[in-house]
């Protein structure tokens, strides 16, 4: 089974950006030393808990701190970007890691309207116009003389291209452009299965990709007991629950028996969330991602989760790949 890591970069309660930024590259040394295939960095703004806003500027300092592993963003929300900024921006991570960068790209903004205003967008246009920007991207790295400004970072990179997608419209493109698809199932489970059912039935070759290729997020969180696990889970519970009742913040300790204080609306959003997840021993984990791995026949899986004692993440990466081996 290919896996690989999705990380926020969590900034923890009581905890600083340096730090969040230092177990950001020892959590994808970790990924690294364990056997995942890619480590990807998703792009959020105006969220005190989260520092990944400066996807590129991360990469370049965790691609720095390892040397295998794919990395890449997971994704990169392009209706806040201009295209040629990103072409230049991949472009110039593709010649620092050559062979290793993934630019995953999404059509959601990741943040409100006031991070909209402040990076002077109109998301709803930027969003329509998320198609053509792809294929813009893709023309900069072709250094398709019909453009009429070239990154010159651009021309020439080769960074690995997905569409990322939480509804049927990124199935959609992804198959149309013959790019590889990944689908945000670990906040967003509801379109799962149609969505990647759309994607094979109409997916179109393209000199990048000659058949589907499927990779499913779920939410994964091993340690050596299952009560150890969902007592870890719980600043995951706890961060979600916060954010979607209007509250969000850094990522807060671990709460025993965290799932018994909430009422009952709550508890139903956050088991809704829950749906596509994996929290538990080492061999509940392999079992449940078994089973997903069957739902989905997804080529890879990619596993996201926080922990407020980063350590204990490293330790779940561990533990997941080794019960998967002898599962295996």
């Amino acid at each position: 089974m290919k896996l690989s890591v999705l990380d926020l970069v969590p900034v923890t309660e009581g905890g600083t950006m340096v730090q969040a930024m230092a177990d950001a590259a020892l959590l994808a040394r970790a990924a690294e030393e364990a056997g995942y295939h890619r480590y990807w960095i998703a792009e959020h703004h105006g969220m005190d808990g989260i520092a990944g806003g400066a996807t590129a500027v991360v990469l370049a300092h965790v691609g720095n701190a390892t040397s295998t592993i794919r990395i890449g963003s997971g994704g990169i929300m392009l209706p806040n970007h201009n295209p040629l900024v990103i072409a230049e921006q991949f472009g110039t991570l593709d010649a620092m890691f050559p062979g290793r960068i993934d630019l995953g790209l999404g059509r959601a903004p990741g943040a409100d309207q006031r991070v909209a205003r402040a990076l002077h967008k109109d998301i709803n246009r930027a969003a329509e116009d998320f198609p053509g920007d792809v294929v813009e991207l893709q023309a900069q790295f072709a250094g398709d003389p019909r453009l009429p400004l070239q990154g010159t970072a651009a021309k020439g990179a080769n960074p690995e291209l997905w569409i990322l997608g939480s509804s049927l419209f990124g199935a959609q493109l992804a198959a149309m452009l013959g790019l590889p698809y990944a689908f945000a199932s670990h906040f967003a489970p509801d379109q799962l299965d149609a969505a990647l059912a759309l994607y094979r039935e109409k997916f179109q070759p393209s000199a990048a990709l000659s058949e589907p290729y499927v990779m499913a997020a779920i939410n994964v969180l091993a340690a050596d007991s299952d009560d150890e696990a969902v007592l870890l889970a719980s600043s995951m519970d706890q961060s979600f629950v916060r954010l979607r009742t209007g509250t969000p913040g850094r990522l807060p300790p671990p709460v025993p028996g965290y799932r018994e204080t909430l009422p009952p609306q709550s508890l139903a959003m956050l088991d809704h969330m829950r749906q596509v997840s994996a929290i538990g021993s080492p061999r509940t984990v392999a079992d449940r991602l078994a089973a997903f791995k069957q739902r989905t026949r997804a080529d890879e899986l990619i596993v996201s989760g926080a922990t407020f004692d980063p350590s204990k993440r490293r330790r779940s990466l561990a533990l997941t790949m080794e019960a998967l081996h002898e599962l295996a």
